[in-house]
């Protein structure tokens, strides 16, 4: 059985990734796939616990180097519970995350560095890539007036300045992974979704003709 694809929607906050990982999730359905949306954090029991300690603002305060250790706990678990099992099935699997975050949030902005984030978290990989990483860009003052339609959580209350430096690591990192895809996310919802659909049709898609 082949392999299946691993797709990762990410971006600073306020960037409709989850709205658009839903919107891929239904039509790769409609395309024939069997498919696997998950999130991190989350997707499994440790990670949905681990998903209050880190973003809700009841939840305990939480140190750089601490909120680290916890994604890479997360995505540690996640991948050998949930996705690379379903890869081996042959299922595709859309992720709301996934590394470019860890890199852009702890190991850029948080000033944890690149080099020593970005070899803790191949640890925590084990060698699983994602086929196709779609940032969603969005300027750091348009997503927080997104996401402050809905309340906050604890990393969308660091500030402008945060959520600048957030960006530029999103943007700085595609640069240097050609499996990635930069999207004006500023766009409609629909227009956004349009260019998601092209990226995974021409990445992914039409090497299955």
């Amino acid at each position: 059985m082949a392999r299946g694809k691993f797709i990762v929607l990410d971006g600073p906050e306020g960037c409709g990734k989850t709205t658009q990982a839903r919107r891929l999730h239904e039509w790769l359905q409609d395309q024939g796939k069997k498919v696997l949306l998950t999130r991190e954090p989350g997707g499994t029991r440790l990670g949905e616990t681990l998903r209050t300690a880190l973003l809700d603002k009841r939840g305990p305060g939480v140190v750089p180097r601490a909120e680290l250790f916890l994604f890479l706990a997360d995505r540690a678990q996640h991948l050998e519970e949930v996705v690379v099992p379903a890869l081996e099935r042959g299922e595709w699997v859309v992720s709301d995350r996934f590394s470019t975050s860890t890199l852009a949030y702890q190991g850029i902005a948080q000033g944890l560095g690149l080099e020593a984030v970005g070899e803790m978290d191949a640890f925590a990989r084990q060698g699983v890539e994602p086929d196709l990483t779609i940032v969603l860009d969005v300027a750091a003052e348009v997503g927080l007036d997104r996401v402050s339609l809905f309340g906050h959580q604890k990393i969308e209350e660091r500030g402008v300045a945060f959520h600048r430096r957030v960006r530029e690591g999103f943007l700085s990192l595609a640069a240097q992974d050609p499996r990635c895809v930069v999207i004006d996310a500023s766009a409609s919802e629909s227009k956004v979704w349009g260019e998601v659909r092209r990226a995974v049709k021409e990445r992914l898609l039409s090497e299955r003709r």
